[in-house]
């Protein structure tokens, strides 16, 4: 990831995101992989953003790497 050779740590916001939080990246070739292959759905962005960003927070809990 331009920026974040190691990733991005969990609970840390995207560097790439602007002050609307939309991508900096999007389109560009520089885009990490895994930005592209996260798909939205109903279940994962739920009514609000607060729901989106505590489903993405388990995500990021469960993806975690073991210490």
């Amino acid at each position: 990831m331009p920026g974040l050779p190691h990733g991005k740590p969990a609970g840390m916001p995207c560097p790439h995101l602007d002050e609307a939080l939309r991508c900096m990246l999007f389109g560009l070739p520089e885009r990490p992989a895994v930005c592209g292959s996260l798909q939205a759905s109903a279940s994962m962005c739920g009514d609000s953003r607060e729901q989106a960003m505590v489903w993405l927070g388990e995500l990021e809990a469960l993806t975690a790497p073991k210490a």
